[in-house]
């Protein structure tokens, strides 16, 4: 559906959710700089994404390809670009690539007053004020990230579509405090991919299906799929995800990329369309360690209308890449958490064997097996929670737009979904959904017991008690397989992957790339308990120097598989 031209004014993971659920473990740029949204249906738009497989012709040679933070910095105080020619290289990126070429489909509209708020900030750079690491610097935000602009808030659904948030949730205001230029918001599975049990990963109903720059018939996971995505492409250096379990380390992994999951309350949730308060974080997404530190540092803060970032009073930090060690590895206690996270893919398997080779290299302890003794056992606890608080949150989140919301509660969007089925559901449902109205307030006894059993079996008897026992640094494992191919018809593919302790627990976690299958992404996930991301940052960032396993995305259109002789199909 086309974005309608009326706008509502508003006044004041991976684990995907299939998994979850069946399994119960487990142009030019200034006139892009204006534009609202896809001009195709969402029906028409992923139905396009199944094109049949011939090498995809390379892009054009880009000279931001996989430029990093302070490589922009640096040719912004040289004065080699501006900060509005780096925008204008970025809006053009996506006007080549997005809409056109391999047909990303993972920029749902783009900021019309991105080039004003660069010429901004390059006005103060002349003056000598510098905020800091980001200024100047374009940054994607995942469309559940409210901005009081000219850009819609609409978790990828139609029933928000318009929809203007009276303020900036307080990522958004952070960014912009620390000289972000807020490029644009990205396609991501809609309602964070908390709809239905057969959902496809990075589609949405206003944004249609996205796709994987590195395959283009494969998923980009996960319900931030268009941040991670955009940043693989090199659309932004890096973006801002969601995450409640998987969401922003699955596409991380499935896009070559680092993704932090932030301790819970490290990062204010307000302004955020959530799924639940007992889980939900925003995230960075970058290409390097050192990026996506950056972007933490800015990120993290007390916030006076989250109760959770109470709790990170003298444990956040602003400057993050101080811990960054290229020795980092050196004498570090590493458990690897086998049982459970291994051996549902062979191809996995041998390339974090390779991975713990060359951290043991590095010179880290290898404790093998620190095996989570509870794992699998809170899918039916966490599943029920998750359906509490996301009733009770989106009315929340609703209350917080205010009284013209095109919404009000969980009922009028099954209403809207139901009313509008051939945009919304043509290709799955909306049972979670149903699932999830079904429940009662959050005083109910039921909602209480599978919350206390899920801190339980993550925290007490799970993540501490093993890391306790043999006194590690962190916890690895896959973060989960190669990327499956787009399924609109059944739904994402099963699979394994290791975001349910951490996000469960509320702990830190942070993927990094660990090689290549049949030319598709593998990530490795280090986890630690509340507040190590210090640590964690140390021993990814050792991991990704020694490793450099990271490769810029080749937009093919099929797998690399090799050519055993045998006739196809």
């Amino acid at each position: 559906m086309r974005k309608s031209d009326e706008k509502h004014q508003c006044d004041d993971g991976d684990m995907t959710r299939r998994e979850f659920v069946g399994a119960g473990l487990l142009g030019g740029a200034a006139a892009l700089a204006g534009r609202h949204g896809p001009h195709l249906p969402g029906l028409t738009r992923a139905v396009a994404a199944e094109r049949p497989g011939a090498p995809a012709p390379a892009p054009d040679p880009f000279e931001l390809d996989e430029v990093t933070i302070s490589q922009l910095q640096d040719a912004m105080q040289s004065g080699k670009y501006t900060s509005r020619q780096i925008t204008e290289l970025y809006l053009a990126r996506i006007g080549e690539l997005d809409q056109s070429g391999p047909a990303l489909n993972q920029v749902l509209e783009t900021n019309p007053d991105a080039l004003a708020i660069a010429d901004a900030l390059d006005a103060e750079r002349r003056a000598q004020k510098v905020r800091g690491p980001l200024h100047g610097i374009p940054i994607l935000l995942k469309d559940n990230i409210a901005t009081a602009d000219r850009m819609t808030t609409t978790a990828g659904s139609l029933a928000l579509d318009g929809c203007i948030a009276p303020r900036d949730a307080f990522v958004a205001a952070r960014l912009r405090r620390a000289g972000a230029v807020l490029l644009g918001k990205t396609n991501m599975s809609e309602w964070a991919n908390f709809r239905s049990t057969h959902s496809t990963s990075g589609w949405s109903g206003r944004g249609g299906q996205g796709r994987n720059p590195y395959v283009l018939d494969r998923t980009p996971s996960g319900s931030s799929s268009g941040s991670a995505a955009a940043t693989a492409a090199n659309f932004v250096t890096a973006a801002i995800g969601t995450e409640t379990d998987g969401s922003v380390v699955s596409p991380s992994a499935a896009c070559s990329l680092v993704g932090i999951k932030p301790t819970l309350g490290l990062v204010s949730r307000t302004g955020i369309v959530p799924i639940a308060h007992s889980q939900d974080t925003a995230g960075p997404i970058a290409r390097t360690v050192t990026d996506a530190a950056i972007l933490l540092g800015a990120l993290a803060g007390v916030d006076p209308h989250d109760a959770s970032t109470a709790s990170s009073h003298g444990k956040a930090h602003t400057t993050y890449t101080r811990f960054l060690d290229v020795a980092g590895l050196r004498g570090a206690r590493i458990g690897v958490a086998r049982e459970t996270f291994f051996g549902y893919s062979r191809v996995t398997d041998a390339l974090i064997e390779s991975a713990i080779g060359v951290m043991r290299d590095q010179g880290a302890v290898i404790v093998d097996p620190a095996n989570i003794a509870t794992a699998g056992k809170w899918g039916d606890s966490e599943y029920e929670v998750l359906l509490y608080e996301f009733k009770a949150d989106l009315a929340t989140y609703f209350a917080w737009l205010g009284s013209a919301a095109p919404m009000h509660s969980l009922a009028d969007v099954i209403a809207f979904n139901a009313r509008h089925a051939d945009r919304e559901m043509p290709f799955f449902g909306q049972e979670t959904m149903l699932d999830a109205e079904k429940k009662g307030p959050l005083t109910s006894a039921a909602y209480r017991k599978a919350l206390a059993k899920n801190h339980r079996l993550t925290r007490t008897e799970g993540i501490d008690k093993v890391m306790l026992a043999h006194r590690l640094d962190a916890l690895i494992a896959p973060t989960q397989g190669p990327p499956g191919l787009i399924d609109l018809v059944n739904g994402d593919a099963g699979g394994g992957g290791s975001s349910s302790p951490a996000a469960v627990a509320g702990y830190p976690s942070i993927t990094v790339p660990a090689g290549y299958a049949f030319g598709l992404p593998v990530g490795l996930s280090f986890i630690g308990r509340a507040y190590t991301e210090p640590t964690l940052l140390r021993l990814a960032y050792a991991y990704e120097q020694a490793s450099t396993a990271r490769r810029a995305p080749t937009f093919r259109d099929v797998a690399a598989l090799p050519d055993t002789g045998r006739p196809r199909g």
